[in-house]
């Protein structure tokens, strides 16, 4: 045969091979990957999924906001006998589950998309509503600890892998507003919750069944605007690989301190206020005034660590939440406590949303972001379940709070130290702006 003859051939040949490879479904080719590396950065799809994202973390972690208020109600209540780490073990359990199962559930999505959300969103209503009739301990360990923080992981990472999806010039702006549903949820349910448990006749099982119905359409309505942009995609749940990256292992660390230290006023800043003689009703509200503050704490640094970097703005939350920490005894009276939750909630928002876009600095594949959250948050979930029982231990052996403080202080500020050591990582240094 001529050239010319082999020529169409080859053509033929080259054109048989792309055939093949459009056909397999795991598969995008150069053009496709091409087509999704930009993110829109804005736009209604964009922003109906960031708004979709903030409607579950002002239902799931919201609620987890409010263990503080559950705390002092167990303690004189239906688990009086218990201790207080026996106590804070409830929702410790929850936030390591919540943390540990991101893990999976980050990959999940990358994988099979949002469908795997929707039954998550039902079984979290329903962990809502079984806690209403829990009266033992090992009821609220079933129906407050475990269920939820399976349901949690299930869906809190994928919201925050979908909203990286959509945005990256603006990301970290756009994680600081879906994580600061959070926020607003912490400021509705304590409110909600203490009013009608002190303030009411309604008792504790219909209280508590009137926030689940409150969260339900928030549920809802997520389970139809979180969607991925990028398609599916075959991912490992594990990428061992992603450890030989100093910066990326050194942002795990600074996340496992942080979590060891920043849940303390969160869990136990209540129970401090009614030692101090504060009215119970009004302590609770301190929960709901800490999460109002930590919302400008979660927005306003994100937006400027789109500006100013990432990684700076992480390790600042960082290290001026281990500072706020020590200084909890300090607040005795009803102003000053009002005072100390407006300072703290500011600076330790910026944690978790802060996190979220410290990662994608140390992502090279935005189609693995899932997977590189994942497993970093199921190593920083570790501390999440510690944390709150041995502070609720130490509070236990000796009978105040300053022990308590200046443990989960320092805890913290390594944290923000191991953060600046992840930046003096990256290839820009300790002084670029990353």
């Amino acid at each position: 045969m001529n050239a010319t003859t082999l020529e169409p051939m080859r053509n033929n040949s080259s054109l048989s091979k792309r055939l093949e490879k459009c056909q397999e479904p795991s598969v995008a080719t150069s053009d496709t990957i091409a087509d999704f590396d930009t993110a829109p950065d804005g736009g209604v799809q964009a922003w109906l999924v960031a708004a979709g994202g903030s409607s579950i973390f002002f239902s799931c972690l919201g609620f987890a906001n409010a263990f503080g208020t559950f705390q002092q109600y167990y303690k004189s209540h239906q688990l009086s006998e218990r201790s207080e780490d026996q106590i804070a073990w409830i929702g410790s359990l929850s936030l390591f589950l919540t943390f540990l199962v991101g893990a999976i559930g980050g990959p999940l999505f990358d994988r099979y998309g949002a469908w795997m959300m929707r039954p998550a969103a039902v079984l979290y209503i329903l962990a809502v509503m079984m806690t209403s009739l829990c009266t033992k301990y090992w009821h609220f360990m079933l129906a407050q600890g475990i269920l939820p923080g399976i349901c949690s992981g299930l869906l809190q990472f994928p919201a925050m892998t979908a909203v990286s999806h959509w945005f990256d010039k603006k990301r970290a702006a756009a994680l600081g507003v879906v994580v600061a549903g959070s926020s607003l949820g912490g400021v509705v349910v304590p409110i909600a919750l203490s009013k009608m448990l002190n303030g009411s006749s309604l008792g504790f099982a219909w209280s508590v069944r009137i926030i689940g119905f409150l969260i339900m359409p928030f549920l809802l309505f997520s389970c139809f605007a979180v969607k991925p942009r990028l398609p599916p995609r075959r991912t490992n749940f594990f990428i061992g690989g992603a450890f030989k990256d100093k910066a990326y292992t050194l942002l795990i660390v600074s996340m496992f301190f942080m979590f060891l230290g920043m849940f303390t006023p969160l869990f136990f800043i209540p129970t401090y206020a009614v030692s101090r003689g504060i009215d119970p009703t009004l302590a609770s509200y301190l929960l709901a005034i800490l999460n109002g503050a930590s919302t400008f704490g979660r927005i306003i640094p994100g937006v400027l660590a789109d500006v100013y970097g990432r990684l700076n703005m992480f390790a600042f939350a960082g290290l001026s939440t281990g500072i706020v920490v020590l200084c909890m005894t300090a607040a005795r009276s009803t102003p000053g406590l009002v005072v100390y939750a407006i300072i703290f909630g500011f600076t330790s928002g910026a944690i978790i949303s802060g996190a979220s876009a410290a990662f994608s600095v140390t992502v090279k594949d935005i189609r693995k972001m899932g997977t590189y959250m994942g497993m970093g948050m199921g190593v920083a979930s570790l501390a999440a379940l510690m944390g709150p029982p041995v502070n609720g231990a130490i509070v236990h052996k000796y009978g105040g709070f300053l022990e308590v403080t200046i443990f989960s202080g320092i805890m913290s500020l390594v944290g923000g130290i191991a953060a600046l050591g992840a930046k003096a990582a990256t290839p820009k240094g300790i002084l670029g702006n990353i």
